[in-house]
Order: C-alpha cells, then sequence, then structure tokens
C-alpha cells in the first residue's frame, strides 16, 4: 500500500480527507466545502489523543517469557523511555525519551489559525494519517490577504507534518505538491520551500504558534484597512 494511510477498523474509514478533488487512491472522505480546523480533524480522522506511557520489561529470562503471560510475574520499569500511545485504541506508535514531547493532531491545526489569529480564512485542502497514526499531514492555502515575505507563494500548498513515534521533527513549508498520501508526503519534502523545523520539546507548542512569522508569513488585512480610511 503505497498510499500508506490509517485504515479504522472502528470507524470503517481511512484516516484521510479532501476537498472536492478525489485522490488518486480514491480512499477517505471527498468534501464539497473547505472545512474549518475542527471539521477537518474529525474528517481526516485525526481526532485521537497521543500519551507517554511508562515501558516496562519482563524481569525473567527469554526461555521463561511464554511462562509470563499466564503468570503475574513482576516487571522492571525501563528508565527514561516512553511509549506513545493512540488513547482511542491503546495503539503503540513509538518509543521516546524523557525530553520528549507529544504535539497533538488539533494543536498542530493551531499552527495555521495562528496566520489569521483565529480568524476563519485558512482553506484546508488535504489532511490525513499514515501507518498506525504515527505521522500526520496537513495541506492548506492561505487567504488572498495573507502575504509570504517578498514572494508570491499564495498559490502554492502550506503543509505542515508531524510524528508521534520519535522520528523527525515537526515540519511546515510551501510545496507545489498536493500531499494527499506517504510517496506525495515524500515529494513534498523533498520539494519545499521557506521549510522550519521544530523539534518535540517542552517549547514546541509555543514555538508552532509563532512559526509562522519564522516564515515571512504575515497579515496584510490591517495595512489594507489603514489605507482605505486614509483614503
Amino acid at each position: 500500500m503505497a498510499h500508506n494511510l490509517f485504515y479504522n477498523e472502528q470507524t470503517g474509514k481511512h484516516s484521510f480527507f479532501s476537498v472536492k478533488e478525489k485522490a488518486w487512491h480514491g480512499l477517505g472522505q471527498v468534501v464539497e466545502d473547505y472545512p474549518t480546523s475542527a471539521e477537518a480533524i474529525r474528517y481526516a480522522g485525526l481526532d485521537y489523543m497521543v500519551e507517554k506511557r511508562p515501558l516496562f520489561t519482563n524481569s525473567l529470562p527469554n526461555e521463561l517469557n511464554e511462562m509470563a503471560e499466564s503468570i503475574d510475574f513482576p516487571k522492571i520499569n525501563v528508565p527514561n523511555y516512553f511509549a506513545t500511545v493512540r488513547t482511542d485504541n491503546s495503539t503503540v506508535l513509538g518509543v521516546v525519551g524523557k525530553d520528549y514531547e507529544v504535539v497533538q493532531n488539533a494543536d498542530a491545526f493551531q499552527f495555521f489559525d495562528a496566520i489569521v489569529g483565529g480568524e476563519t480564512g485558512i482553506k484546508y485542502e488535504t489532511a490525513g494519517a499514515l501507518g498506525k497514526g504515527e505521522r500526520i499531514f496537513i495541506t492548506a492555502k492561505l487567504p488572498d490577504f495573507i502575504k509570504v515575505g517578498k514572494q508570491d507563494l499564495i498559490e502554492q500548498y502550506l503543509f505542515l507534518t508531524t510524528s508521534h513515534d520519535g522520528f523527525g521533527s515537526i515540519t511546515a513549508a510551501f510545496t507545489p505538491i498536493r500531499i494527499v498520501c506517504n510517496n506525495t508526503l515524500n515529494a513534498a519534502l523533498r520539494n519545499r520551500t521557506t521549510a522550519i523545523k521544530i523539534r518535540h520539546t517542552a517549547s514546541a507548542n509555543d514555538r508552532l504558534k509563532q512559526a509562522h512569522t519564522l516564515m515571512g508569513i504575515s497579515h496584510k488585512m490591517g495595512e489594507e484597512l489603514q489605507e482605505l480610511f486614509n483614503y
């Protein structure tokens, strides 16, 4: 499965949504209108939480592990390492260190919402979860009143991807590629511009909210209103 989209057995749906255009794999939900961030999270099946949970190992030699399945033997805690686990289905997504901070899927959308100060205007094109849900992606277009540095990048897609397995940073960038699967995400990462990366540390959420300023994305509405009022 080159698309690698997560199939949720509880809902019977693939974790992916697309606006108007059906993806090449024909999976997920196709919606007619651009959704809000709350709607996009639900359409894409990203409405799950991830927790860091302690890791344990058996206190027995390997040859006795089969016996441990039927007898309650003591466990040994694995210090400084944790499992990242989906709370909706208890799936282990990865193993991370003590300094790793989970960035929830809903928090990833705050990056887009922060660009327009919470106003409706971001045009969410696609979003989805890959593998078991350990990696997510979101692609969007900016409103017409958003400026990106000195370049006209409005027609390109702004995308964000993050993972819950401890591999890779939070990445936000521009790309001409409409991301609909694992292959197109990899292509977008290879053909990205004006990119920023954020590590999964305690300050990740705060940095994520301010990332658009580091990418040169600014809100022109105030400038345009000032010119209108002066006129």
